[in-house]
């Protein structure tokens, strides 16, 4: 068997634990590594301690211990900046227009698959190294395939679900394809001693210090008080900012009055241009088919209507679909009525355990009537 050569691997340590381990697995397997982590704010105390994502002290500080501890060289890139405008910014500006996007697949798209990729490409680096659960194949035709990670509980291959081919050919992901549980993570960073075995996970959005997305959102778009409408147009509450919502959403609505048949009601639509939220029942919010925009391919880009499973949220079921893209537009229809979507969502598609590209959600036609979303 001939054996797997030796790469110059930049590993991103954001400073938690599956980043550590993956760094030292490919290390282990005789690459020549090269730890980095990114500094992404430019004022990193007003981050929350021990967030995911590269923003405190504190992590930077775990990276360049684990660093030591792996034996590899370690520097730490300021990307404030850059994921500033690509990731906060867009952000902001989603929720400005009434959508509701995904900062992490973003942040994968544009900081660490092609502003971090692309400077390791120049500095001649062969691939980056990420604590990504999701596993790389090669297909039939000498391609790149990225599948869902061997343990799919686990599994974060829909917020991969943005890379394109000539970023997979550069990518690794050295927890991917081994049925290990986050404790056995934790226990193989102790043997490997690096003191972030016990760092505790975050699943909040990063560059929000308090976990207080509204809050964020009131601090950067104002807080203006509008109305909450039935999806007869009657008023039936208040609200002080639209973009404090989300479609699905149920809890905070401070509704006055009941609806008629006594049932909860929940956000199907928001409205920035007027500054409306309007709310119905739970089969309002079932979704027949969507259209999603700027499609990204982990591949060859599929040919004419197709059968798939379908993901909308990073922990998300699948749900089969019959999905066709025309140009710049991809079109999926579900065959069975899917609830909570919301435009500026991702979808992603799946061919089995094979991610085959995803899509930013611009329009949803609901199951009900036939009314747009």
């Amino acid at each position: 068997m001939t054996p797997a050569p030796r790469l110059r691997v930049l590993a991103a340590m954001s400073g938690g634990v599956d980043s550590a381990v993956a760094a030292a697995r490919a290390a282990e397997a005789g690459h020549d590594v090269t730890g980095v982590h990114l500094a992404l704010s430019a004022n990193p105390q007003s981050f929350r301690t021990g967030a995911r994502g590269c923003c405190t002290i504190e992590d930077s500080r775990d990276a360049r211990r684990a660093a030591d501890v792996i034996g590899i060289p370690f520097y730490i890139w300021d990307m404030a900046e850059r994921f500033r405008a690509e990731v906060v910014d867009d952000f902001v500006a989603e929720y400005r227009a009434g959508r509701t996007p995904n900062p992490c697949l973003r942040c994968n798209e544009k900081i660490k698959f092609a502003a971090l990729l692309d400077k390791a490409l120049a500095l001649g680096f062969d691939a980056v190294c990420t604590g990504h659960y999701a596993t790389i194949v090669t297909g039939p035709d000498g391609r790149r395939e990225l599948h869902r990670a061997s343990d799919q509980t686990k599994d974060q291959s829909y917020v991969l679900g943005v890379l394109d081919e000539r970023q997979l050919a550069h990518a690794l992901f050295p927890l991917g394809d081994t049925l290990t549980t986050k404790d056995e993570i934790r226990a193989e960073a102790e043997r490997r001693g690096l003191a972030v075995a016990a760092k505790p996970d975050s699943h909040d959005i990063c560059f929000i210090a308090d976990g207080d997305t509204r809050g964020f959102l009131a601090n950067r778009l104002g807080a203006a008080e509008g109305d909450i409408l039935d999806e007869d147009g009657n008023r039936v509450g208040s609200h002080d900012g639209a973009t404090g919502f989300t479609i699905g959403q149920r809890k905070g609505l401070r509704i006055g009055r009941p609806a008629p048949d006594g049932r909860p009601r929940y956000v199907l639509d928001i409205s920035p241009v007027n500054n409306t939220v309007t709310v119905g029942p739970a089969e309002a919010l079932e979704i027949a088919e969507l259209t999603a925009i700027r499609p990204r391919w982990c591949g060859t880009p599929p040919t004419g209507p197709g059968a798939y499973t379908a993901q909308l949220r990073a922990h998300g079921e699948e749900v089969p679909v019959t999905a066709e893209a025309e140009g710049d537009e991809l079109r999926v229809r579900f065959e069975r009525p899917v609830r909570g979507v919301a435009p500026g969502q991702a979808v992603v598609l799946y061919d089995g355990t094979r991610v085959v590209g995803s899509g930013t959600i611009a329009a949803t036609t609901r199951a009900r009537a036939g009314t747009a979303g």
